[in-house]
């Protein structure tokens, strides 16, 4: 493998180990804020331990992210010097955005809200938690801004003296159609991901018998909340999906692995065949489906890969514009298949749950515990395809990846980079999971003057072995 492989292996481990936190970040956030409002309204003070205990999860999490985050800053200059300098007129405004207003915004309000508590007021403590709530939602935008830009750029020039992109509207930057179907999309399954933490955490508890009066009403809670965010998810999904059909036709076919134009075109939930797609022995098809996934139309025309790779080749010149088959096709179905599963196996828990019953099934808390892995598994192949789909490009159609690397960067040095960084990063991970688990099996302490939660309640059989 080159400099340019190694580059690219690095940059997408560092990027998809960071992801891993946003998204419980963002949906955390929202979700502590509510129950830290509902506490102040109705004076109930489950929702004050409630507040506390998922709170520290978000603390927890918020800290690994930033960690990661700063690395992705230095992936730039380290392994991406040529894309940084061609782009950075650009890319550095939405980037400076979310680090000098977002960023600065949260973690200053994240402070008061931590020490805060009986030295402000309730209603004014109350207002750092939702403030620091918007500054995650805000940093999530201006960072898609930037990667919008990135799949569909727009508000640039490329100078005919420097050779460099210009950027010439901010406003059209921050109003790109790309990042305003993108931004939604994440935004939900952020929700999704934190939902199924709520459960899994709750169940842990509501297993052993402990609590059960606050962890019903939380696994209730995150229950509802995964099944809309899964909803939501869906349908903005939808959306960036027509959008995608009309801005990059090459994603679009890669992830049906669709060869020749189509009308109607079918969708594959499986298939049997060469490892590219391009000859099928058997599968498993959905009529109609990629044409209304693609253009709303049941019968509507979508595009092959050979011949939009004839319309590539025609405007940007010679050379192969397919992503890799394999990865776009079944990233995509991971993406879709796990994150509805998140959602129907959501709709079963409130069946399970309604009129406020604890199940005594120990199948039901296992895979509430378990089925937390889905939707971060969901959201990891949604960035996968999204930006293996955009490949061979950096900026679509404006610079191309074997552009982007930098060109004093050699093979060996990368290994040794990328290496301290897998390394590393499996040390937080192992740290990020170990406080995370034992402060869920720690529970939500009890407040000062609140009698103690029955927590002797006969455990249940799931652990009773």
């Amino acid at each position: 493998m080159n400099a340019l492989d190694l580059s690219r292996w690095q940059f997408g481990i560092t990027t998809v180990y960071h992801f891993i936190f946003v998204p419980l970040t963002i949906g955390l956030s929202i979700l502590v804020a509510c129950l830290q409002t509902a506490w102040l309204v109705k004076k109930d003070p489950d929702y004050l331990r409630m507040t506390k205990f998922f709170g520290k999860l978000f603390l927890i999490n918020f800290a690994v992210g930033v960690v990661t985050g700063i690395v992705q800053e230095f992936q730039f200059g380290m392994n991406w010097s040529a894309y940084s300098r061609f782009v950075g007129d650009v890319f550095g405004a939405p980037l400076a955005m979310e680090g000098l207003l977002a960023f600065f915004m949260e973690s200053t309000f994240l402070g008061l809200w931590i020490f805060g508590w009986n030295r402000l007021s309730p209603r004014l403590h109350l207002a750092t938690i939702w403030l620091v709530a918007f500054a995650t939602s805000l940093s999530a935008y201006f960072i898609l801004a930037a990667n919008s830009w990135m799949q569909h750029p727009t508000g640039y020039k490329i100078s005919p003296v420097t050779h460099r992109a210009e950027l010439t509207s901010i406003v059209k930057l921050l109003t790109n159609s790309t990042l305003l179907a993108a931004w939604p999309h994440v935004w939900f399954a952020s929700f999704l991901i934190a939902g199924t933490v709520v459960v899994a955490a709750s169940a842990w508890h509501l297993a052993r018998g402990r609590d059960t009066e606050l962890f019903g009403r939380a696994a209730r809670l995150g229950l509802a909340v995964t099944l809309a965010a899964g909803i939501a998810t869906a349908v903005t999904g939808d959306v960036q999906a027509r959008l995608m059909d009309s801005q990059q036709p090459m994603k679009m076919a890669a992830a049906e692995a669709l060869y020749n134009t189509a009308a109607p075109a079918s969708f594959s939930l499986v298939t049997v065949g060469s490892l590219n797609g391009s000859k099928e022995l058997w599968s498993v098809r959905v009529p109609y489906l990629l044409s209304l996934i693609a253009t709303l139309n049941p019968r509507g025309t979508v595009q092959g890969i050979n011949n939009v790779e004839r319309a590539y080749v025609k405007k940007y010149g010679p050379g192969s514009y397919q992503p890799v088959i394999p990865v776009t096709y079944w990233s995509f179905r991971f993406m879709i298949g796990l994150g509805a599963l998140s959602s129907v196996l959501a709709a079963a828990g409130l069946w399970l749950m309604r009129r406020r019953r604890i199940p005594r099934s120990r199948w039901f808390y296992r895979v509430a515990i378990w089925s937390v892995a889905l939707p971060y598994v969901a959201t990891t192949m949604g960035w996968i395809f999204t930006e293996m789909g955009r490949q061979p490009w950096t900026v679509f159609g404006v610079l191309r990846t074997a552009q982007s690397v930098s060109q004093g960067v050699t093979a060996s040095s990368v290994i040794i980079s990328m290496t301290v960084f897998t390394l590393l990063y499996a040390a937080l991970a192992v740290i990020a999971g170990w406080l995370m688990i034992r402060h869920v099996r720690d529970g939500a302490p009890q407040e000062p003057g609140q009698p103690a939660a029955p927590g002797a309640d006969e455990p249940l059989p799931v652990f009773s072995y």
